[in-house]
Formats: structure tokens, C-alpha cells, sequence
């Protein structure tokens, strides 16, 4: 379960206050943005009782996510969310957009982060802040965790905002993922502009 081990451990070494966990939701998708969130926490007990919920976003329901995201914004001491669309992640390539999107996340912390811990093998070579990449974060910092949840709501309330202006393919339901109902609408009504058309199976669909 994830906890503040991890943060704490970077505050007692380096004597820091403000430690941001990060991550990202949609990196994987075939449509939509790809969203990221930075969250600080208070570095005190106490905040692991109160987001005792608070794992994985992946290992968590829907509404359980949103009954968190509620939690996780009133008592982190910041949080910021970034997001790149479709057009940006085709023009740049996925792996630029999510760290774009991280730093416009981190761009948003007041108080500023002292330390970042990133989710995955990702680093943010354009921050001037010192980082460390976390495998498998989500599941051991309460801060990465809670970064989790914030990006993957935001992320999913807008795949249902654009599912009401791009009804025939379902984004509602898979929220872009590359499910068999997804690839079916795609085969049979072609891309639309949400579509990540640098993406192999958009891209097949192409030629």
C-alpha cells in the first residue's frame, strides 16, 4: 500500500519540506489527451489516515477515484494538472507530450516542489529540480498515488465531455483505450480529431 516512506526518506536526507509525487493517465490510450498531475502532501501521519484509500488509481473503481479526488485536493498542501492533446501528442510523439504535460503539472505547485518523484522511467530533464523515477510509484508513494487519481479523473471526466461531441465511438465507455468496441467504431466511421493519428492502429487505418 502505498505510503510517505519514500517522501520522507528525501526529506530527511536533503532537509526538504515540498516533495511532488507525479504521474500521467491516457499514455497508453488510442484518443484524447494525455493528462498528468503533481501533488504535495503534508509530510505528517496524520495525511495517511485520511488518504488511507488513496493506491494505485488502476486498483481503484471509479467512484471510489472520485470520492478521493475530493479528499486528495482539500488536504494536499498543492496540486497542479497538465494535459497535451491528441494534435500535440501526433506532432511531438507520446513520450514528449507526457513530459510536457508533468511540467506544466509541477508549473501549477505553490508552494514550488523541492524534490520530485516520478512515476515509471520518466525524467524531466527540463526542470531544474532535483528527481528521482519511481517503477511501479503509484503502488508505494502516497504523493504518486494521489498524482494517480488526479490525472486519471481529470482524464476520464474529459473522455466523457467528448464522448457528448464524438458520439459514434464510445469514449464514455473505454474513455479512448483501445478496446474491441474502440477499434470497430474506428473501422467503420474512420478517425476524428481526437484520435492520436501517429498511433499504429489509427495509423493503419490511414493507408
Amino acid at each position: 500500500m502505498a505510503n510517505l516512506g519514500l517522501e520522507t526518506a528525501v526529506s530527511q536526507q536533503h532537509q526538504f519540506s515540498y516533495i511532488a509525487g507525479i504521474d500521467e493517465a491516457g499514455r497508453g490510450a488510442l484518443a484524447g489527451p494525455v493528462v498528468a498531475a503533481a501533488v504535495i502532501l503534508p509530510l505528517d501521519g496524520q495525511i495517511e489516515t485520511v488518504l488511507s484509500g488513496v493506491n494505485d488509481s488502476k486498483q481503484l473503481s471509479a467512484k471510489k477515484r472520485e470520492v478521493l479526488f475530493g479528499l486528495i485536493c482539500q488536504h494536499a498542501l498543492a496540486f497542479g494538472i497538465g494535459q497535451q492533446p491528441a494534435s500535440i501528442i501526433d506532432e511531438i510523439g507520446i513520450l514528449p507530450a507526457n513530459r510536457l504535460a508533468m511540467a506544466t503539472a509541477v508549473s501549477q505547485l505553490t508552494p514550488a516542489p523541492q524534490f520530485l518523484l516520478i512515476d515509471g522511467r520518466i525524467r524531466l530533464p527540463q526542470l531544474n529540480i532535483p528527481q528521482k523515477s519511481i517503477v511501479r510509484g503509484d503502488s508505494k508513494s502516497l504523493s504518486i498515488a494521489a498524482a494517480s487519481i488526479l490525472a486519471k479523473v481529470t482524464r476520464d471526466r474529459i473522455m466523457v465531455s467528448l464522448d457528448a461531441q464524438f458520439p459514434l465511438y464510445g469514449f464514455a465507455q473505454h474513455k479512448g483505450y483501445g478496446t474491441e468496441q474502440h477499434r470497430d467504431a474506428i473501422t467503420q466511421h474512420g478517425p476524428c480529431t481526437q484520435h492520436r493519428h501517429s498511433f499504429a492502429p489509427i495509423r493503419q487505418t490511414l493507408i
